[in-house]
Protein backbone atom coordinates (compact mmCIF):
# COMPACT_ATOMS: atom_id res chain seq x y z
CA UNK A 1 0.00 0.00 0.00
CA UNK A 2 1.03 3.35 -0.97
CA UNK A 3 1.10 6.34 1.63
CA UNK A 4 0.95 9.98 0.95
CA UNK A 5 0.97 12.41 3.10
CA UNK A 6 -1.22 15.14 2.34
CA UNK A 7 -2.75 17.86 4.07
CA UNK A 8 -6.01 20.10 2.80
CA UNK A 9 -6.17 23.70 4.17
CA UNK A 10 -8.95 25.89 3.33
CA UNK A 11 -6.89 26.99 0.20
CA UNK A 12 -6.86 23.87 -1.24
CA UNK A 13 -4.41 20.44 -1.07
CA UNK A 14 -0.80 20.04 -0.81
CA UNK A 15 1.61 17.76 -1.03
CA UNK A 16 3.64 17.95 2.30
CA UNK A 17 5.36 14.82 1.58
CA UNK A 18 5.56 11.06 -0.03
CA UNK A 19 6.62 8.39 1.97
CA UNK A 20 7.95 5.25 0.42
CA UNK A 21 8.23 2.52 2.62
CA UNK A 22 10.48 -0.87 2.42
CA UNK A 23 10.23 -4.11 3.46
CA UNK A 24 13.53 -4.69 2.85
CA UNK A 25 16.19 -3.94 6.14
CA UNK A 26 19.39 -3.25 5.14
CA UNK A 27 20.66 0.20 4.69
CA UNK A 28 21.84 -0.82 1.01
CA UNK A 29 18.64 -2.08 0.12
CA UNK A 30 16.90 1.13 1.87
CA UNK A 31 19.29 3.58 -0.58
CA UNK A 32 18.76 1.34 -3.66
CA UNK A 33 15.07 1.72 -3.01
CA UNK A 34 15.58 5.23 -2.79
CA UNK A 35 17.78 6.19 -5.84
CA UNK A 36 15.25 3.55 -7.60
CA UNK A 37 12.35 6.07 -6.81
CA UNK A 38 14.19 8.97 -7.42
CA UNK A 39 14.20 7.55 -11.29
CA UNK A 40 11.05 6.44 -11.00
CA UNK A 41 8.57 8.68 -9.58
CA UNK A 42 5.41 7.56 -7.99
CA UNK A 43 2.28 7.91 -10.61
CA UNK A 44 0.38 11.42 -10.09
CA UNK A 45 -2.42 9.87 -10.68
CA UNK A 46 -2.96 8.21 -7.34
CA UNK A 47 -1.86 11.78 -5.81
CA UNK A 48 -5.16 12.96 -7.91
CA UNK A 49 -7.39 9.94 -6.59
CA UNK A 50 -6.24 10.73 -3.31
CA UNK A 51 -6.88 14.57 -3.36
CA UNK A 52 -10.06 13.97 -5.52
CA UNK A 53 -11.26 12.16 -2.33
CA UNK A 54 -10.89 14.09 0.04
CA UNK A 55 -12.43 17.34 -2.00
CA UNK A 56 -15.30 14.99 -2.77
CA UNK A 57 -15.65 13.82 1.22
CA UNK A 58 -15.51 17.72 2.18
CA UNK A 59 -18.06 18.53 -0.22
CA UNK A 60 -20.40 15.70 1.32
CA UNK A 61 -19.81 16.16 4.57
CA UNK A 62 -20.34 20.28 4.48
CA UNK A 63 -23.93 19.66 2.66
CA UNK A 64 -24.33 16.88 5.53
CA UNK A 65 -23.95 19.58 7.63
CA UNK A 66 -27.04 21.73 6.54
CA UNK A 67 -28.82 18.47 6.02
CA UNK A 68 -28.92 18.23 2.84
CA UNK A 69 -28.47 14.24 1.77
CA UNK A 70 -29.21 15.19 -1.65
CA UNK A 71 -25.95 16.76 -2.16
CA UNK A 72 -24.29 14.43 -0.04
CA UNK A 73 -25.10 11.55 -1.83
CA UNK A 74 -23.53 13.91 -5.44
CA UNK A 75 -20.30 13.53 -3.87
CA UNK A 76 -19.58 10.59 -1.78
CA UNK A 77 -21.76 7.09 -2.48
CA UNK A 78 -21.49 4.12 0.04
CA UNK A 79 -21.00 0.76 -0.28
CA UNK A 80 -23.69 -1.77 0.34
CA UNK A 81 -21.48 -2.95 3.52
CA UNK A 82 -20.79 0.75 4.86
CA UNK A 83 -19.77 0.08 8.87
CA UNK A 84 -20.11 3.66 10.77
CA UNK A 85 -18.42 4.53 14.27
CA UNK A 86 -20.06 7.33 15.33
CA UNK A 87 -18.37 10.28 17.43
CA UNK A 88 -21.53 9.84 19.89
CA UNK A 89 -19.84 6.02 20.62
CA UNK A 90 -21.60 3.15 21.12
CA UNK A 91 -21.52 -0.14 18.72
CA UNK A 92 -20.83 0.62 15.29
CA UNK A 93 -23.49 0.32 13.01
CA UNK A 94 -23.74 -1.70 9.92
CA UNK A 95 -25.56 -0.20 6.23
CA UNK A 96 -26.95 -2.22 3.46
CA UNK A 97 -27.40 0.41 1.46
CA UNK A 98 -27.63 4.36 2.58
CA UNK A 99 -31.50 4.88 3.28
CA UNK A 100 -30.60 5.36 6.66
CA UNK A 101 -28.85 8.58 5.69
CA UNK A 102 -32.73 10.05 4.76
CA UNK A 103 -33.19 10.26 8.66
CA UNK A 104 -30.22 12.62 9.04
CA UNK A 105 -31.58 15.54 7.48
CA UNK A 106 -33.15 16.63 10.25
CA UNK A 107 -30.37 15.85 12.81
CA UNK A 108 -27.89 18.68 11.08
CA UNK A 109 -29.02 22.21 10.51
CA UNK A 110 -27.05 25.63 9.63
CA UNK A 111 -23.55 24.23 9.49
CA UNK A 112 -20.70 24.13 7.20
CA UNK A 113 -17.84 21.86 7.55
CA UNK A 114 -14.23 22.69 6.02
CA UNK A 115 -11.85 19.64 6.14
CA UNK A 116 -8.06 18.99 6.52
CA UNK A 117 -6.24 16.32 5.27
CA UNK A 118 -3.97 14.67 7.75
CA UNK A 119 -2.96 11.59 5.24
CA UNK A 120 -3.92 9.73 2.71
CA UNK A 121 -3.14 5.75 2.20
CA UNK A 122 -3.78 4.53 -1.90
CA UNK A 123 -3.62 1.06 -3.40
CA UNK A 124 -5.63 -0.14 -6.44
CA UNK A 125 -9.07 -0.67 -4.93
CA UNK A 126 -8.91 0.46 -1.50
CA UNK A 127 -8.25 4.40 0.03
CA UNK A 128 -7.83 5.40 3.32
CA UNK A 129 -7.85 9.20 4.65
CA UNK A 130 -7.01 10.09 7.82
CA UNK A 131 -9.04 13.93 8.43
CA UNK A 132 -9.76 16.98 10.77
CA UNK A 133 -13.13 17.90 10.08
CA UNK A 134 -13.90 21.13 11.61
CA UNK A 135 -18.24 22.06 11.65
CA UNK A 136 -19.11 25.48 12.36
CA UNK A 137 -22.02 26.72 13.33
CA UNK A 138 -24.07 23.49 13.28
CA UNK A 139 -26.85 22.66 15.27
CA UNK A 140 -26.43 19.18 15.85
CA UNK A 141 -29.86 16.98 17.35
CA UNK A 142 -31.51 20.03 18.58
CA UNK A 143 -28.41 21.40 20.59
CA UNK A 144 -27.75 24.94 19.97
CA UNK A 145 -25.13 25.93 17.08
CA UNK A 146 -21.49 25.45 17.73
CA UNK A 147 -18.25 24.64 16.21
CA UNK A 148 -17.35 21.07 16.08
CA UNK A 149 -13.75 19.03 15.21
CA UNK A 150 -14.12 15.85 14.63
CA UNK A 151 -10.83 13.29 14.16
CA UNK A 152 -12.39 10.85 11.00
CA UNK A 153 -11.14 7.88 9.22
CA UNK A 154 -12.71 7.04 6.06
CA UNK A 155 -12.09 3.77 4.13
CA UNK A 156 -13.22 3.77 0.88
CA UNK A 157 -13.20 0.70 -1.75
CA UNK A 158 -13.26 1.51 -5.86
CA UNK A 159 -15.61 -0.65 -7.42
CA UNK A 160 -15.23 -0.47 -11.15
CA UNK A 161 -14.49 2.88 -11.60
CA UNK A 162 -16.38 4.13 -8.65
CA UNK A 163 -15.07 4.95 -5.19
CA UNK A 164 -17.88 3.60 -2.31
CA UNK A 165 -17.18 4.80 1.27
CA UNK A 166 -17.59 1.72 3.48
CA UNK A 167 -16.33 2.81 6.57
CA UNK A 168 -15.74 6.02 8.81
CA UNK A 169 -15.01 6.33 11.93
CA UNK A 170 -14.82 9.37 13.66
CA UNK A 171 -14.34 11.27 17.65
CA UNK A 172 -14.50 14.69 19.11
CA UNK A 173 -11.30 14.75 20.39
CA UNK A 174 -10.21 17.38 18.17
CA UNK A 175 -8.86 19.01 21.33
CA UNK A 176 -6.23 16.68 23.42
CA UNK A 177 -7.72 15.74 26.49
CA UNK A 178 -5.95 14.13 30.06
CA UNK A 179 -5.32 10.26 30.58
CA UNK A 180 -7.73 10.57 33.51
CA UNK A 181 -10.21 11.68 30.99
CA UNK A 182 -9.39 9.03 28.57
CA UNK A 183 -9.96 6.47 31.07
CA UNK A 184 -13.16 7.76 32.19
CA UNK A 185 -14.16 7.86 29.12
CA UNK A 186 -13.09 4.10 28.24
CA UNK A 187 -14.89 2.79 31.43
CA UNK A 188 -17.99 4.72 30.56
CA UNK A 189 -17.86 6.83 33.42
CA UNK A 190 -19.01 9.74 31.83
Amino acid sequence: MKSYHLVHHRDGPTVLAMKIRSMLSTTGAALASLAFSCTHPTPRSLDAEAQDLARRSQQANDALMRGDIDRYRTFVRMGDDFTLMSPFGGEPSHWTDDRRLDALRSYFRNGSLSQDLVDAHMSADLAVLAVIEHAHHVEVGGAPAQDWDLRVTLVYRRIGADWRLVHRHADPLGHAISLERAAELGRGAL
